[in-house]
């Protein structure tokens, strides 16, 4: 070869070296979203490409610390502190920088101990790749002992009210289960018409789960509204009612716009012993036409329509759009999937179900007349009737505006309460049994 062509060669090689096509790949940060909650707090980065990383915790005082490796150092780190908020429970500041060549620093400054999970998702929906970085306090809070805390409650018993302390709640929520199961028990159905009489022996608990939140906003109706704040504004509303009632309390599985996996939902549910689950949401169909309201209960047996099998699928891809972090074994939820061949939790939901059904159908046109069954798994609850609420089709237009009016917002509260006290009355809650612990 002449030394001419050589050099040419050799300096085409050098031009691919340089130049933007031949560089390594650098990824960019395309945004950074921080949910605070009670909880947990979530951190997510959005980024273009693949991009390696390490992470670790730092103390005096409390750090975490993430190595980001081939990303470009943009104006979005560079905003990182402005994303914090004085009342994140978790964080006091978070600041990004160059720490050596190729690698840029992440440094979260922490107010507790924690105990982080980071881990990564691929692409889905409207995201890109992400980087998660979940924040769960070292000592993780216990919701029954957080709702026993609170300021005494309020009790009726035989027509006499009384003030009991918490301690005695907590007494009356763990006592042995009185002889016969749920599916055995007596029936009354109260006397007269209009509402019915809601009469029990003990306080019972309403778990509310306002449907998707945080990275996952649910359906988005075509105005531009978002399931996940339709969810949490009924949620909020039927726990002023519920909380309102002299022998009930409620407890919401979310408070605020953020994240929670679905078998947390279940699992908070049974931490607090709770009578009822009922999770709350606003339809969506690809059609624009499709309206009215629905309640769902948990199938053994396969959807009973074709609706029903679409839109638990798209009610359980939660997970994948709001992110979980699937590589943390769950021995709790193996152990709920086990326990589903009992039957009797299911019939009391369909009872349950069947009740809110009908009080929604004096608000609202009805999408079916009759309660809908499919594989939800946040309904997986072995012990807790659940049922879940589609409030109206956040998809239709009308019914989006509907959603999104104070007004009907505590009318569709209004009949999921009636619902319940119907349901109660025909099916008087029995003594709490002891609910196993979470390890």
């Amino acid at each position: 070869m002449k030394r001419r062509d050589f050099l040419r060669m050799a300096g085409a090689t050098l031009a691919i070296l340089v130049s933007p096509a031949g560089r390594a790949a650098v990824t960019s940060i395309l945004a950074v979203r921080v949910w605070p909650a009670r909880d947990y707090t979530r951190v997510t980065l959005e980024y273009e490409r693949q991009l390696n990383f390490t992470h670790m915790i730092v103390k005096d005082p409390e750090r975490l610390v993430l190595d980001l490796e081939g990303v470009e150092f943009n104006s979005v780190l560079q905003n990182l502190p402005g994303k914090i908020s004085e009342s994140d429970p978790y964080i006091k500041l978070i600041r990004a920088g160059r720490y050596k060549p190729g690698v840029v620093r992440v440094v979260v400054d922490l107010k507790a101990e924690i105990a982080p999970q980071v881990f990564t998702l691929k692409p889905v929906g409207e995201y890109a790749n992400r980087l998660v970085v979940d924040l769960y306090p070292a000592q993780p809070p216990d919701p029954l002992l957080a709702l026993l805390e609170k300021a005494e409650i309020s009790e009726q018993f035989g027509g006499e009210a009384e003030e009991k302390p918490a301690a005695a709640a907590k007494s009356e929520a763990t006592a042995e289960q009185a002889g016969s199961s749920r599916s055995e028990r007596s029936s009354g159905q109260a006397k007269g018409k209009g509402e019915e009489k809601l009469s029990v022996s003990r306080l019972v608990t309403v778990v509310l789960d306002p449907g998707h939140g945080g990275e996952d906003p649910g359906a988005v109706g075509r105005g531009g509204s978002h399931e996940k704040n339709v969810t949490l504004e009924v949620a909020r509303r039927l726990k002023t009612k519920i909380d309102a009632e002299p022998s009930m309390r409620s407890v919401l599985t979310r408070d605020a716009d953020f994240f929670i996996p679905l078998h947390h939902r279940v699992a908070k549910a049974r931490r607090v012993q709770a009578d009822l689950f009922v999770s709350i949401h606003a339809d969506a169909f690809i059609k624009p036409t499709a309206r009215g309201s629905s309640v769902f209960v948990l199938s053994e047996r396969g959807a009973t329509s074709t609706a029903a099998r679409w839109l638990a699928q798209r009610e359980n891809a939660a997970d994948l759009i709001g992110g979980v972090n699937f590589g943390v074994r769950d021995p709790y939820l193996a152990r709920t999937l086990l326990d589903l061949s009992q039957t009797a939790t299911i019939n009391d939901s369909l009872k349950l179900g069947k009740a809110v059904l009908t009080e929604l159908g004096g608000v609202n046109t009805l999408h079916k007349a009759q309660v809908e069954q499919a594989g939800f798994a946040v309904l997986k609850a072995p012990d807790i009737p659940s049922i879940l609420v589609e409030t109206a089709f956040i998809s239709n237009p009308e019914e989006e505006r509907r959603l999104n009016d104070d007004a009907y917002q505590e009318k569709i509260a209004a009949a999921i309460l009636r619902g319940i006290k119907r349901y109660f009355a025909r099916n008087p809650p029995l003594a709490k049994s002891k609910v196993a612990q979470l390890d």
